[in-house]
């Protein structure tokens, strides 16, 4: 009998505001540790903390573009506990009254079919500093410049059932707060973090006991330490065993996963009124101030791309899915004139080059101006494709502009017919044998025999030769023989 898995995430998702979400202290990333927190990040006596309203404006767009209820009122808890990149001993977090409540988020998996992902809520919080392992030798480092800095944690209803539908789910959320602009999407940095609850079940059973796996911050990362916890409760399951409700920790560099604590409950927390912040109140007029900044939206923009570019649904959905991937294409396709073309090149030689490096499209070593200019080249026969190629990995190592490195590797593509021709007649009279084989041979037979030919014609080259005219002058010139 089979098992079913059952998924649910937590998302924590940090709000580009330029301060954090109670203190005035930059969110910059990147500062010396410790520089970026001050007295009220870390609750010093006589500090209180001031609600950042940008953090609870881009909480409302997340909202309304999810198509969730606004909370008119909400208000903050603290949640209690002790970790050393939370020295102050709480966490200043929505519980009972979150400003986000329902929505969902609508996905497509590979083989194109659609589901809707419920989200029970997404409240504001503070997020924590972080704990530095790798250069203390036995020891622990404190960087408190995170602390404060304000998150939305989106949590959905369990209604995944495999590695692939969460990983879609992330996906989509993520394309969604970058096109929003609350977030900046960098997950190296830890701007977004997914928590995975997993579950396994037979099929009709109530939900069987589940994990929660933290931390993660990248889709690869995710994706495996679902397929290996799901693994590890039906084999203990199948063994007679019991799953224990806990918090569970994945290694991505070694491929390996364990557990960490026991699973805290609400009451663990010993949740209470925040006294320092009083309850948010939003009016209707300000929530339609904020919809009416809304930006476009993934799906809307993966529509119009169809439309106005005459992309495939498959093409326009890789393409509008991230806004950076949006943008960087929509720049392309203008400079150059040929949507196609440009979709073709960053979804493949770019999409490549960024995957082998797990690099974000926005610090591809080549520029979308740049990629336009590639693809002019191609376009008017400066260069084949196969020639392009080679000028783009050019131009990735950072060896300037395509027209520079065109002329500076000769690799101008030689579209001269009399030249063609000269080389064609050349390789004809040195292929007697291969000629009367032509001659002999059916027609069905002869465009696979083309092939000699024109690799003959394109090694005496050097590969300089345009493909499409080489292809015709040697049709024309062996179609004379027969």
């Amino acid at each position: 009998m089979t098992w079913e898995t059952v998924i649910g995430l937590e998302v924590h998702t940090q709000l580009n505001t330029r301060t954090k979400i109670f203190s005035g202290a930059s969110t910059d990333f990147g500062a010396q540790p410790n520089t970026q927190a001050c007295a009220i990040d870390l609750a010093m006596p006589g500090t209180l903390p001031v609600l950042n309203e940008e953090a609870l404006r881009k909480a409302v767009m997340f909202g309304l573009a999810i198509e969730a209820e606004i909370n008119e009122i909400s208000a903050f808890e603290r949640k209690n506990y002790f970790y050393p990149d939370l020295p102050k001993g709480y966490q200043t977090t929505q519980l009972e009254k979150p400003v986000v409540v329902g929505g969902h988020v609508e996905i497509t998996l590979a083989d194109g079919s659609a589901k809707s992902i419920r989200i029970h809520h997404a409240h504001l919080e503070e997020d924590a500093g972080k704990s530095l392992h790798d250069d203390f030798h036995g020891m622990s480092g404190i960087d408190l410049n995170r602390a404060g800095t304000p998150l939305i944690e989106i949590v959905s209803e369990p209604d995944m059932r495999s590695a692939e539908e969460a990983v879609a789910f992330a996906k989509k959320l993520h394309a969604i707060v970058t096109s929003l602009d609350i977030c900046d999407g960098i997950m190296a940095h830890g701007s977004m973090r997914f928590d995975v609850n997993v579950s396994v079940r037979r099929p009709g059973e109530p939900l069987g006991t589940r994990t929660e796996t933290k931390n993660l911050n990248s889709f690869r990362f995710m994706e495996r330490a679902i397929e290996k916890e799901v693994a590890r409760q039906i084999d203990v399951l199948e063994d007679g065993g019991e799953i224990i409700q806990e918090t569970r920790l994945y290694d991505g560099d070694t491929d390996t996963a364990r557990a960490m604590r026991s699973k805290e409950e609400a009451n663990d927390y010993r949740y209470f009124p925040c006294p320092d912040l009083l309850p948010v109140e939003i009016d209707q007029a300000y929530i339609e101030a904020v919809r009416a900044t809304l930006p476009e939206l993934p799906d809307p923009r993966c529509q119009r791309f169809v439309e106005q570019y005459q992309l495939s649904e498959y093409d326009a959905g890789v393409l509008s899915e991230n806004a950076a991937t949006a943008r960087y294409f929509e720049t392309v396709a203008a400079e150059c004139n040929d949507a196609k073309l440009a979709a073709n090149w960053v979804m493949g030689e770019l999409a490549a080059k960024l995957n082998s490096e797990e690099r974000d499209i926005e610090t591809a070593s080549v520029t979308a101006r740049q990629l336009a200019g590639l693809i002019k080249r191609i376009k008017d026969n400066t260069v084949s494709n196969k020639m392009a190629r080679e000028v783009f990995d050019a131009m990735w190592q950072g060896e300037g502009e395509p027209d520079g490195i065109i002329e500076a590797r000769g690799l101008k593509q030689v579209s001269d017919s009399g030249a063609i021709e000269a080389m064609v007649d050349e390789v004809i009279a040195n292929s007697e044998k291969q000629v009367e084989n032509y001659r002999q041979a059916d027609a069905k037979k002869r465009p696979k025999m083309l092939g000699y030919f024109v690799g003959q014609v394109m090694k005496a080259s050097k590969g300089q030769a345009n493909p499409q005219q080489v292809n015709e002058i040697l049709l024309r010139k062996l179609d004379e023989l027969l």
